[in-house]
């Protein structure tokens, strides 16, 4: 399992290693991957800059506590908003980038399934099915928002395990959402989807959570984008093959 995970995260690794061979394919990426971390920031500076005022409007109660408890209570309250909404932010991102830059990321998936030999395959991946799948994530990410945010109040170990499970649910999330191209194109059903991702699921969680952390560098998200797509296309084919019947 443990190698399985880390198989996910090599698996990446390769879809950076497509900025060196091909470069020109995955800077198709970068712009719509820019206009949404501009509008991603937008929300989340201004966050920030009021997590203090939000904190104190949520702990009325705490008004008279001496310190350092007051101010610890609020911290870690702090946090845990914060965690949260980065738990979000990955979700939001994958769903906003892949909708505004769709024919460009259509084309780099197809290059990368080109450049790895084969049959190429050739069904519908439309936009409205990349809109409705973002939809569907970003619903789907809120969720895992608050329950990061409810984990966050744990005593003593909240904090970390908010952040441990924020990372790889959403992690999970976004590994998802990225290999729907390559798993739509070969004419799978939502419930063959589902038992690919299950049957792969550490090297899944390794690729989605590797993604996530990349995506929390400051400007590591417009770099990792294209390189996420890359690497999520040879993710949904080596699940494909190693579920393909041994004379397939």
């Amino acid at each position: 399992m443990i190698r399985e995970f880390f198989t996910g995260v090599r698996i990446l690794g390769r879809g950076f290693g497509m900025w060196r061979t091909r470069p020109k394919l995955l800077a198709l990426g970068l712009i719509p991957a820019v206009i949404a971390f501009l509008l991603l920031a937008g929300a989340l500076i201004p966050l920030g800059l009021t997590l203090g005022s939000i904190t104190d409007w949520a702990t009325p109660f705490a008004d008279a506590w001496v310190s350092p408890w007051q101010e610890l209570l609020r911290f870690s309250l702090g946090a845990v908003i914060l965690v949260a909404a980065l738990a979000l932010s990955g979700a939001v991102f994958t769903a906003l980038t892949l909708t505004i830059g769709d024919p460009f990321y259509q084309r780099i998936w197809r290059g990368i399934e080109r450049s790895l030999g084969g049959p190429e395959p050739t069904g519908d991946t439309g936009l409205l099915t990349t809109i409705g799948e973002g939809i569907r994530l970003v619903v789907l990410g809120i969720l895992v928002a608050l329950l990061t945010l409810v984990i966050g109040f744990i005593p003593v170990v909240g904090g970390v395990l908010a952040s441990v499970i924020g990372v790889i649910l959403s992690g999970r999330l976004v590994a998802r959402e990225l290999t729907g191209r390559a798993f739509d194109a070969r004419g799978l059903t939502a419930y063959s989807r589902s038992a690919l991702l299950r049957s792969g699921r550490a090297r899944v969680i390794g690729f989605g959570v590797a993604t996530q952390l990349c995506f929390l560098i400051p400007f590591g998200a417009i770099i990792t984008m294209p390189a996420a797509v890359a690497g999520s296309t040879i993710l949904a084919r080596s699940l494909t093959e190693r579920a393909a019947p041994p004379d397939a």
